[in-house]
């Protein structure tokens, strides 16, 4: 479903970021969900600066804020849950598996996630810094350690909980954070989800019309 400037829902996004960050920003997680539902939606860019009034609408400054006929909403696990909730092809109607889908969709967010950052910060922010020579391994372990349940939770299953749903998608996007390193592809049960996720048609739209998004707002002399 293409970008449609006169569509009822609006989202965020920055329309430009440095090389580490395309593929990444957050706005991808809510393309991605409209994709597999064929809703189509408009964006509005953010360029630089935020203005004020930006504020009333995503409190932190950051993208996706969305909006559609219904709710104004910021923070984009709320809005994916709100997706859901509105099409059993983002999650189950049955409130066990619905209720397991949003589950997966937090613990991305909250066991997962948070555990990449710090590499991030050391690996890209901070790089070439003296501390993190030695507070890397120890990052590492920890990451390891995390990835290795979450294989195992996944088991031989396609997807987490036996079927696709925002849990799996916003899973997959987190997993995305570590594609500067082979962390992931040491667990093979999670580089095959993670493969399995990016080759979904929904997926590679979304992430297209992201990046042609920077590529048009390319500031001259940055890199493309």
């Amino acid at each position: 479903m293409p970008v449609d400037p006169s569509a009822e829902i609006e989202i965020t996004a920055f329309a430009w970021v440095p090389d580490f960050a395309k593929g990444l920003v957050r706005d991808l997680r809510v393309r991605w969900a409209l994709e597999e539902i064929g809703l189509p939606y408009r964006v509005r860019l953010l360029h630089g600066e935020r203005p004020p009034e930006y504020y009333l609408e995503q409190p932190f400054g950051q993208v996706p804020a969305y909006r559609d006929p219904e709710v104004q909403l910021f923070e984009s696990g709320a809005i994916l849950i709100h997706l859901g909730l509105k099409d059993e092809r983002l999650l189950p109607t049955a409130i066990e598996p619905r209720m397991r889908g949003i589950a997966w969709l937090i613990s991305a967010l909250n066991s997962v996630e948070p555990m990449f950052f710090e590499l991030i910060n050391i690996d890209i922010f901070n790089k070439g810094q003296a501390w993190t020579e030695e507070r890397r391994p120890q990052v590492l372990d920890r990451i390891r350690a995390r990835l290795a349940l979450l294989a195992e939770a996944l088991g031989d299953r396609d997807w987490f909980e036996g079927r696709f749903s925002i849990g799996n998608l916003m899973m997959a996007t987190v997993l995305r954070n570590l594609r500067h390193t082979d962390l992931v592809a040491e667990q093979p049960r999670l580089a095959a989800f993670l493969e399995r996720s990016q080759q979904r048609p929904a997926f590679q739209r979304a992430l297209a019309d992201q990046l042609e998004v920077f590529k048009q707002h390319q500031p001259e002399g940055a890199a493309a």
